[in-house]
């Protein structure tokens, strides 16, 4: 997941959406800004209008509210579940088998440089739906073969789409990026009613831990670094302050020399004294 505000070009205004089914002012959307920020570290620009009254008109109709206002001095006031609806609400997830192809060739080079016997952790901080964290066990599966060390934990703060990831399964029709052996190897195609759907096999999925993580929180659940961290196309959609403590905390929990695999739009050069550019877009933790 990968977690990112849905894109588009939205109105900025809350009076130009016709036909609204609830009142709708800017300063809803102000608190919505303010809310989604304070909890996951989200920037939404003010072109989101249309995009937050959608996604939230939803949850009020879900929860019984009559009016934004009520819903969100109700989820102010409480620590419930309700919280990480919003946060799904609020956040869209797209990805794909080997998206950014490179990574994975050179995570593989990377794989390949230390002895067989290396163990590995790898933690893929954004894993959507789950096509990112089982191209990244697959490419270690072809580098390293079928009894590689290695366990990957694979993080989002999308309930959602972290319990479709872990199920593993996909549309025939939607796997761009898997090869005829790929897709003989590591998947299982479906049968009768399933027909036109695959799944992970469970020699793929059982190297990997699936757990909720919100980025901006300090209460990360790791007690050992990792070797490699990929944490792409999630920090575009933080401000300056939130991207430099994220990274800190990465910082933190990924070994000397180890790999940050980030997103095409995302830039770190000032914070060299974190990480260095090591290729497009891979920087090595200093």
């Amino acid at each position: 997941m990968k977690i990112s505000p849905a894109t588009g070009n939205d109105t900025g205004l809350a009076g130009t959406i016709p036909n609204r089914e609830f009142a709708w002012t800017d300063e809803d959307f102000n608190s919505v800004q303010a809310l989604i920020f304070k909890r996951a570290g989200i920037s939404l620009h003010d072109g989101k209008h249309a995009m937050v009254y959608s996604r939230l008109s939803r949850r009020l109709r879900d929860t019984g509210h009559q009016s934004f206002r009520d819903y969100l001095t109700w989820l102010e006031s409480s620590e419930g579940p309700e919280w990480q609806e919003f946060i799904n609400a609020l956040t869209t997830n797209l990805t794909s088998f080997f998206r950014e192809h490179h990574h994975f060739e050179i995570f593989a080079d990377h794989l390949k440089s230390k002895p067989a016997t290396t163990a590995w952790k790898v933690w893929c901080s954004a894993a959507s739906t789950g096509e990112e964290p089982y191209s990244i066990v697959i490419t270690a599966l072809e580098t390293l073969g079928p009894r590689a060390n290695f366990s990957l934990v694979a993080s989002d703060i999308d309930s959602k789409v972290l319990a479709s990831a872990q199920q593993g399964i996909y549309r025939l029709d939607g796997l761009k990026g898997i090869d005829t052996n790929q897709m003989q190897r590591f998947f299982l195609r479906g049968k009768g009613d399933n027909d036109g759907m695959v799944r992970v096999k469970p020699e793929v999925s059982k190297f990997i831990n699936f757990l909720i993580v919100n980025l901006i929180h300090d209460d990360w659940p790791f007690r050992e670094p990792f070797d490699v961290v990929f944490c792409r196309n999630v920090m575009i959609y933080f401000n300056a302050q939130t991207q430099r403590k994220v990274l800190e905390r990465i910082y933190r929990v990924i070994k000397p020399g180890g790999l940050l695999f980030v997103g095409h739009a995302e830039n770190f050069s000032d914070s060299r004294d974190l990480f260095v550019l090591k290729g497009k877009t891979v920087y090595e933790r200093r």
